[in-house]
């Protein structure tokens, strides 16, 4: 096989070739394309997606800063099938405070879930049990009104600071009245409220602004004693460098509190937000290679129309080529010219996947309350549209080679 010499003239009549050709037979070209759109468009889409959701779920645990420890309970199977369930204590929290050096601020959390009222409204809200603390450890302040003070958790007061979206499902702002001094209904008793929290968004369509925060006190009698809420610590240290050497100084105090022998697992867990947030991007890497895995098939598939078209307009031009190769066109240039024709109706696909994968992650994205509009990484844009690129050249070689091996006098005596 003569190959021809490969330059800027020969490429361009290849391609003015291949796009004449792609134009006399819009309909089958646009359908056996289709494949590649729909396999680059799907691989697109979720790599957009799981992209904008690692970057809000880093922007939310960059929230609590890179000092922040947090300190929940842990019960070993073995354990709960005896049914000894592990539990932190306020003696915890009082001895990681006194002992442990280098925190800067401590809190204790208890959460649980009860029907708020005002007036003829209700809702469901996450109520929170903590101390003055609470907003230098999470970064989350009052944007009206105040905090809970130490004096309101040592008189067990019962005040509140709710969330903003609380404030709006209850109408307590009705009329523009101030919603500071309002009495709100919980767990059948009643709260004051002193505060409203800043806006804090709904990632992933869950609230962080539908709570109301108590004197951690005041929700442990409301709920009716010390055992009945599942006890958290959080904490910042006062140099994150130093955040590995406290985390093991509060290990130790806490094994040797909780009588744990040298071959006993802990019963509590210490995480950290970038523990959390390298936890989800493990998860939303293996979902992104599984994904992009099966969604792999669709391109396949979209190849292998390529080809088949590829080769029913080998077999439609034949005369065609015994022409052109009777006028002296070689072997390499019918190779070339119909391995072009691949390659743009692949690419030519790419591309238009990249666009409808881009609008169909931001049309999913607009559904979810407080989800940024995604934008596809600059590496998976490339990726999508070089690897079409690459499926037209490895499935159009078939064809091209086809077409560039045909005998010219057999070519001519083609119907």
């Amino acid at each position: 096989m003569t190959i021809l010499p490969i330059s800027a003239s020969v490429f361009t009549d290849c391609f003015r070739s291949a796009m004449a050709s792609i134009a006399a037979h819009r309909l089958r070209s646009a359908l056996s394309g289709l494949g590649v759109v729909i396999g680059v468009a799907s691989i697109v889409a979720v790599i957009t997606l799981l992209h904008g959701l690692q970057t809000t779920i880093s922007a939310q645990f960059a929230d609590l800063g890179g000092g922040s420890l947090a300190i929940s309970a842990f019960t070993p199977l073995d354990h709960a099938l005896q049914g000894r369930f592990a539990k932190l204590t306020t003696e915890d929290l009082a001895l990681i405070a006194a002992r442990v050096e280098g925190v800067r601020h401590i809190t204790p959390l208890v959460a649980t879930y009860e029907e708020v009222r005002y007036g003829p409204s209700s809702t469901v809200a996450q109520v929170r049990g903590t101390t003055h603390s609470y907003p230098d450890v999470y970064d989350s302040f009052p944007s009206q009104g105040r905090f809970l003070s130490p004096a309101d958790d040592r008189k067990r007061r019962r005040v509140c600071v709710i969330g903003d979206k609380t404030r709006e499902t209850l109408g307590l702002d009705h009329g523009g009245r101030s919603v500071i001094g309002e009495y709100i209904g919980l767990a059948g008793g009643w709260c004051k409220v002193v505060g409203v929290m800043e806006r804090k968004g709904e990632p992933f369509g869950m609230s962080r602004d539908d709570q109301v925060v108590l004197p951690f006190q005041t929700l442990r009698s409301l709920a009716g004693g010390p055992e009945s809420l599942d006890l958290r610590i959080h904490l910042t240290v006062s140099d994150p460098a130093r955040r590995a050497t406290v985390a093991g100084q509060i290990r130790t105090l806490l094994r040797r509190a909780h009588d744990l022998g040298p071959a006993d697992e802990d019963d509590f867990r210490i995480h950290t937000a970038e523990e959390l947030a390298d936890a989800f991007d493990e998860v939303a890497a293996t979902v992104t290679a599984f994904v992009t895995g099966m969604v792999g098939i669709s391109l396949f598939v979209g190849g292998v129309g390529v080809m088949n078209v590829m080769l029913v307009n080998v077999a439609e031009r034949t005369r065609e080529i015994g022409i052109c190769k009777a006028l002296g066109a070689t072997s390499g240039f019918v190779l070339l010219q119909f391995l072009t024709e691949a390659t743009i109706l692949c690419l030519s696909g790419g591309l238009i996947g990249l666009l409808v994968g881009t609008g169909v992650a931001a049309f999913v994205a607009s559904l979810v309350p407080d989800f940024p509009i995604p934008t596809p990484p600059p590496g998976a844009a490339a990726l999508a549209v070089g690897f079409s690129a690459m499926v037209g050249i490895v499935f159009g070689v078939a064809p091209a080679s086809r077409a560039a091996s045909l005998d010219p006098i057999e070519a001519l005596r083609h119907e």
